[in-house]
C-alpha cells in the first residue's frame, strides 16, 4: 500500500473526527459564553432540540450506510455474474473454428488473470482495465469476422452472446466500483446536520457545565467510525471493502488446469 492510498485512507477517519469535534467544541464555547451573558440560556429547550437534531442525524446516516451497502452488495452479484459469464464464453468458445477458436481462449485465460491480479494490487487499476478493454475489444471482432462468415450460424450466435454478456458484466463492475458514488446532495446534507447536532450538543454542554472532554472526544471517534465504514464501502478502490474473489480464483484455476 503506497503512502498516498495511507493518507487517503487516513483522511478518511480524521475528516469525520474533526467534523464533529469542531463543532462541539465551538458550541460549548458558546454555550458557556452565553450562560454568562445571560440566565435565560440556562432554561431554553436545547434538549428538545438534541434530541430531534440527532434523530434527523441517525435517519440521514441510515440512508448512507444502505447507499454504500447496496452498491457493495450489488458488486458481489456482479462478480458471481461475470464469473458466470466469463466462463459460458470459454466453453462456447469451443464451438468455433480455428484460429479464433485458440485466441479466444487465450484471451480469456487472461482476462481472467488481469481480474485476479486487479484484486490482489489495485494500483495496476490503469493498466488492467486498458488491458481488459482490448482484449474485449478483440473478441468482439472476432464475433464481427464469424458474423461475415455466416450470419444465420447457431453456433456463432452463441459466440456473440458470451462475448456481449462479458462486454456487459465489465462495463457493469466498472461503473459500479468506480463511477458510482453516494450523490454529493446526500453526503453535503449529512454534513449540514451533523454539524448543527453537534453544535448544539455542544451548547447543551456549555449552558449545562457538564461537558466533558474525554466524552466528546469518544463521541467524535464513533462517529468517525461509522463514517469511516460507509466511506470504505463507497469507495472500493481504496482496499478496505474489497469482495472475496474466491469465485474468480476458482475460474482461474480452472482455466489454467485445462
Amino acid at each position: 500500500m503506497t503512502s498516498d492510498k495511507i493518507f487517503a485512507i487516513a483522511l478518511m477517519f480524521l475528516i469525520p473526527f474533526i467534523a464533529v469535534l469542531v463543532p462541539i467544541l465551538l458550541g460549548q464555547w458558546y454555550g458557556i459564553y452565553r450562560k454568562k451573558k445571560t440566565e435565560e440560556a440556562q432554561h431554553a429547550p436545547v434538549g428538545s432540540v438534541v434530541g430531534a437534531a440527532f434523530g434527523l442525524l441517525a435517519f440521514m446516516l441510515a440512508i448512507t450506510f444502505q447507499i454504500a451497502a447496496n452498491r457493495y452488495d450489488t458488486r458481489k452479484q456482479l462478480l458471481l455474474e461475470e464469473v458466470t459469464n466469463i466462463r459460458t464464453g470459454y466453453l462456447r468458445a469451443g464451438l468455433i473454428p480455428e484460429p479464433y477458436r485458440s485466441s479466444t481462449k487465450k484471451f480469456i485465460v487472461e482476462y481472467v488473470d488481469l481480474r485476479v491480479d486487479l484484486a490482489k494490487d489495485l494500483s495496476k487499476l490503469n493498466t488492467g482495465l486498458s488491458r481488459s478493454q482490448q482484449i474485449l475489444d478483440s473478441l468482439w471482432r472476432y464475433t464481427e469476422a464469424l458474423a461475415e462468415q455466416d450470419r444465420s450460424s447457431e453456433v456463432y450466435a452463441l459466440y456473440t452472446t458470451s462475448v456481449n454478456d462479458m462486454i456487459n458484466s465489465y462495463n457493469q463492475r466498472v461503473s459500479v466500483a468506480l463511477q458510482y458514488r453516494i450523490p454529493p446532495a446526500v453526503m453535503f446534507v449529512l454534513f449540514v446536520i451533523s454539524f448543527v447536532s453537534m453544535f448544539v450538543l455542544g451548547y447543551q454542554f456549555g449552558i449545562s457545565g457538564k461537558g466533558n472532554l474525554r466524552l466528546i472526544i469518544l463521541l467524535s471517534v464513533i462517529f468517525a467510525i461509522v463514517m469511516f465504514l460507509i466511506l470504505a464501502l463507497d469507495q472500493p478502490e481504496k482496499g478496505l471493502a474489497t469482495i472475496n474473489q474466491k469465485p474468480m480464483v476458482s475460474l482461474q484455476q480452472q482455466l489454467h488446469g485445462k
